[in-house]
């Protein structure tokens, strides 16, 4: 039999685990204030280099050259993928998918602060973190024009907010992408330019066929799947999944 003691070691071994895991906003600034904090000149002086020999081949691969005039990330929450898609002005193409590691809540749009779920819409990028609980990450700047509307209709004044793609593997409404992704991606786009990047996150794959609006779902979700519909088919394509 184990002792008593084996035993409270074995709870605080796992106690420890699931800090290490879920209590990252807790303990990661404290060791910030340690050891100092980075900036997004920092993180791209780190990975630079690491990053363009990984990203070349596939953005030669699909037919373009650095600087991209345009990107996009479509996020497709039902498949569990982040694609990376870039535009030199003579039409897009696909770069590299990437899997979502993590990511809480069902199809259907994010109605108020709490409730685990990924928005569903068309972003953009507002602002990238060096110093993130989560690694690296990149704030998409959820609540937009068209959730604000609906929640103040709706008299939602907690609509929530800081809606990140992230490093590790661990997430409550926002998309885990893992260390080596997010540091492609941040790096990515603090090169070419925040300014041009959309985010869009569909619930199904629109080339797949209509997007199905949830049982239960807000009046106004079909004229949000719309706007998702027509914004990821101008950068995919009509056709079938490429």
């Amino acid at each position: 039999m184990f002792k008593l003691s084996n035993i409270l070691l074995i709870i605080i071994a796992l106690a420890c685990v699931v800090f290490y895991y879920h209590g990252r906003a807790i303990w990661v600034p404290v060791v910030q204030k340690v050891t100092g904090k980075n900036s997004v000149v920092d993180i791209q002086a780190r990975y630079g280099e690491a990053v363009t020999a990984k990203l070349a081949p596939a953005i030669k691969q699909a037919g373009l050259t650095l600087p991209l005039q345009q990107i996009s990330l479509l996020a497709v929450k039902q498949d569990n993928t982040l694609a990376l898609w870039g535009n030199n002005g003579q039409g897009w193409a696909k770069i590299k998918v990437y899997p979502v590691l993590a990511a809480s809540g069902v199809l259907g749009p994010k109605l108020r602060e709490g409730d685990k779920q990924v928005p569903e819409g068309v972003y953009r990028i507002s602002g990238l973190n060096p110093n993130s609980a989560y690694h690296l990450s990149m704030k998409v700047n959820y609540p937009n024009e068209f959730d604000l509307k609906w929640a103040q209709q709706e008299g939602r004044t907690e609509p929530g907010t800081n809606i990140f793609i992230h490093g590790k593997a661990v997430s409550i409404g926002c998309l885990a992408i893992g260390d080596t992704a997010i540091e492609e991606l941040f790096v990515l786009i603090a090169n070419q330019g925040r300014d041009k990047v959309q985010v869009i996150i569909s619930p199904t794959d629109p080339q797949q066929g209509p997007l199905v609006t949830p049982v239960n779902a807000p009046h106004w979700t079909p004229d949000l799947y719309q706007s998702i519909t027509q914004a990821y088919l101008s950068v995919t394509g009509t056709g079938t999944k490429s």
